[in-house]
């Protein structure tokens, strides 16, 4: 019979903090324990893909010392042979007498069964009750593996009243360096971060990681009629940092020829019946390429796009203490919107934080509780 130790929940929290660590896309982040009751003998995560998996690498650093101990791994072990071999077999090997696993693998193109090869080979096996924590940290490639979409993050800065810029257009800066610091964090932990054209040819960013710790990730630049002038930041520092432009099936091609010698990627998809780039091909064509992960910087029509397709799946909004005036560039999103409150996405259980004088608010969208909402 399987029981859950008191110590279960404070080294189960020891291995999901393990699992923020590393740079493993497109697998998931996983941390892994070997703890001897209340002793921690090792921890590990996945690094990279292709290197060891979390418990393998825990285990490698508790040698003798996991032969009978608990093994605390935040995904199920693999029972497969990848590019790395399977997880269980590494366990058995070690010795652990007992695994507790925050979740199951949702994978649906292995045949995992780590649970059950465990337990049908003598290894205790505990799974939960930190379900949700567990499912949370793999949420972006749960996604990708059962939906073969990235997992989509709407980031917005904006004015107090909702502004993006003054009636000048004047962009610079909305928010201040904390909120800007904060979002270099957030650019870091994604694996491409994209903006629309009019943002590319309005603000000339760079979209690499500056003010925080962390790797810059691919660029994304949203350019139906490939307007991206060869002379932007974008254009020009392709060659150092992997810039993709997402581009309809007849844009020029005088232009791709222009922007590839510059070293840009053009990944053409189909467009909608409005000329518009179609975003579920892109993002569909985006994960082939391997983005599991994906932060949408702006404009407002691009986010709107998101929010109207239902394809973004969490909000990171910055609010600044300073008004703009009605005469100032549109809202943070460029959308329709719904006819009433109750019909609109809302956020599930937002979390409000300073970032110095700026509000950064952040949660999961809910698009499905608006008609429940609205038969209230």
């Amino acid at each position: 019979m399987s029981t859950e130790s008191p110590l279960d929940d404070h080294w189960m929290q020891r291995a999901l903090t393990e699992a923020k660590a590393g740079y493993p896309s497109p697998n998931p982040h996983v941390g892994a324990v070997v703890a001897a009751g209340e002793t921690l003998v090792a921890v590990g995560h996945h690094e990279r893909a292709g290197e060891d998996h979390a418990e393998v690498a825990a285990l490698k650093a508790a040698g003798g010392g996991a032969k009978g101990a608990t093994l605390y791994v935040t995904l199920e072990p693999c029972n497969h042979e990848g590019r790395t071999g399977p997880c269980t077999q590494a366990i058995l090997r070690a010795g652990i007498k007992r695994v507790v696993i925050g979740c199951a693998d949702p994978n649906p193109n292995v045949q995992g069964g780590g649970i059950d090869f465990l337990r049908a080979n003598g290894v205790e096996v505990i799974i939960g009750p930190w379900t949700r924590d567990a499912e949370k940290a793999i949420a972006p490639w749960t996604k990708f593996v059962t939906l073969g979409l990235p997992y989509v993050s709407l980031k917005l800065a904006l004015s107090l009243d909702g502004r993006i810029a003054t009636r000048t257009g004047a962009s610079r800066w909305v928010t201040g360096p904390e909120a800007r610091a904060r979002v270099h964090t957030l650019r870091a932990e994604h694996d491409a971060c994209a903006v629309g054209i009019g943002t590319a040819l309005t603000d000339d960013p760079r979209l690499t990681v500056r003010d925080a710790p962390g790797l810059s990730p691919v660029r994304v630049v949203f350019d139906t009629k490939l307007r991206l002038p060869t002379s932007s930041k974008l254009a020009q520092t392709a060659k150092t940092s992997p810039t993709w432009v997402i581009a309809g099936t007849d844009a020029p091609t005088s232009v791709e020829d222009q922007l590839v010698d510059l070293g840009l990627e053009i990944v053409r998809v189909h467009q909608t019946a409005e000329g518009r780039v179609d975003l579920r091909s892109a993002l569909e064509r985006l994960a082939s390429l391997g983005i599991v992960s994906m932060m949408v910087e702006g404009g407002a029509e691009l986010a709107g796009s998101f929010l109207a397709g239902r394809f973004a799946d969490d909000l990171h909004a910055f609010v600044a203490p300073t008004l703009f005036g009605p005469r100032g560039r549109p809202g943070a999103v460029d959308w329709a919107g719904p006819d009433v409150p109750e019909q609109a996405p809302r956020l599930i259980e937002p979390t409000w934080e300073l970032c110095g004088d700026d509000a950064h608010v952040f949660g999961l969208i809910d698009y499905e509780g608006i008609a429940e909402r609205a038969e209230r």
